[in-house]
């Protein structure tokens, strides 16, 4: 007989709906059934309501009582806080990276550089490679272990980030990305700095944009009852 399905760990499935609020696939706003995310995922309704409990806990989820669950609208205050923390770290990190920095890291960083100038790439492919850009750099100076610190704090900053990048073109970013690696070739750690922090503060702008534009993806009234719609459901 073969052997019976292991019941799935509910971190996976956090990860899972995490993930999908992150990418925006689940949308600012959207309300979440607890059955049919069940359904769709193929699970039992306890590793969800595990999974919505600990998104609430990170502030990507709303529960109202009686209504049910919404992902939460982007946060203009949470961005800004997580924004702030990973400015500071990501600025005080350039200080340690070395005059003659890691031949083999740099390398993987170049190649990184590559993929992220090429005309085809898409938004999530651009965002992981950004991502993986800035760890990257973390582990040129030595601190590559503060980063998950820095992922955990920064879900709304990452849906305003995503959001940005829709009307943003990534080369603008993948440009900055450049000019911060070739300071760092030269050991100029003023224009490393200024370049990284103009790069990381992008994201307010794009905020403003967006929020003209499509005001109903942010928050504002974290009090506020929402209105239950129907909740989109992928394949």
């Amino acid at each position: 007989m073969p052997e019976p399905a292991k019941r799935p760990h509910r971190r996976a499935i956090y990860e899972t709906l995490r993930r999908k609020v992150l990418t925006l696939e689940l949308q600012p706003g959207e309300a979440l059934s607890e059955k049919e995310l069940a359904a769709a995922l193929g699970v039992s309704r306890t590793p969800v309501r595990e999974g919505l409990i600990l998104l609430a806990e990170e502030g990507l989820v709303q529960v109202f009582p009686q209504i049910g669950s919404f992902v939460s609208r982007v946060d203009p205050q949470r961005v800004a806080d997580a924004q702030f923390l990973r400015e500071a770290v990501e600025l005080r990190a350039l200080e340690d990276v070395p005059a003659e920095p890691h031949p083999d890291v740099l390398a993987v960083l170049e190649d990184n550089l590559a993929r992220q100038r090429s005309p085809e790439i898409d938004v999530e492919d651009f965002f992981a490679l950004d991502e993986e850009f800035h760890r990257g750099l973390l582990r040129l100076s030595g601190h590559e272990r503060a980063w998950p610190t820095v992922v955990s704090a920064k879900g709304h900053l990452d849906r305003a980030r995503r959001l940005g990048l829709e009307s943003s073109p990534p080369q603008v970013y993948a440009r900055q990305h450049v000019d911060i690696l070739d300071a760092l070739r030269a050991h100029d750690l003023d224009r490393a700095r200024s370049t990284m922090r103009t790069h990381l503060r992008a994201v307010f702008t794009d905020i403003e944009d967006l929020r003209n534009r499509k005001p109903e993806l942010f928050a504002t009234d974290s009090d506020a009852t929402p209105v239950r719609k129907t909740t989109t459901v992928w394949q």
